[in-house]
């Protein structure tokens, strides 16, 4: 019998992950090399690790993760959704405490576009009044 994988998306500004859950022994490899490898800063380690701190889950799952786009920061926050939300797909009944440490709301904010006849998107050109 194959072992059950969990999956969860998240997104953050450009950054787009796809998290691959099962029971294991906490490894947790994000495109093909080993988190400490891949985020040197203990701060954004700490972040992805946050769901299973948070449930009690440190150590009882292997993560299989490719992440692509934005930065560091951004892609650690769409793993730690991805994550949560591969959670919840295994048990529904750790949505309150996931939704209370707000680790289920995906943060809408994207860079603004930029517009016709400015600079950026509010930016304007220098006035000249001469």
């Amino acid at each position: 019998m194959a072992t059950r994988h969990h999956y969860g998306t998240g997104r953050r500004k450009t950054a787009i992950a796809r998290t691959f859950l099962k029971p294991g022994s906490g490894q947790i490899t994000v495109n093909g090399r080993e988190l400490d490898d891949y985020f040197p800063n203990a701060v954004l380690r700490m972040m992805v690790q946050q769901p299973f701190v948070l449930t009690e889950n440190v150590n009882k799952w292997d993560m299989m993760i490719t992440v692509k786009g934005g930065g560091s920061a951004a892609q650690a926050a769409a793993i730690r959704l991805g994550i949560s939300r591969a959670l919840l797909q295994y048990n529904d009944q750790l949505r309150t405490l996931l939704r209370g440490a707000m680790l289920l709301t995906r943060d809408p904010r994207m860079k603004e576009r930029k517009k016709p006849g400015r600079k950026a998107a509010r930016r304007r050109f220098q006035f000249s009044k001469r």
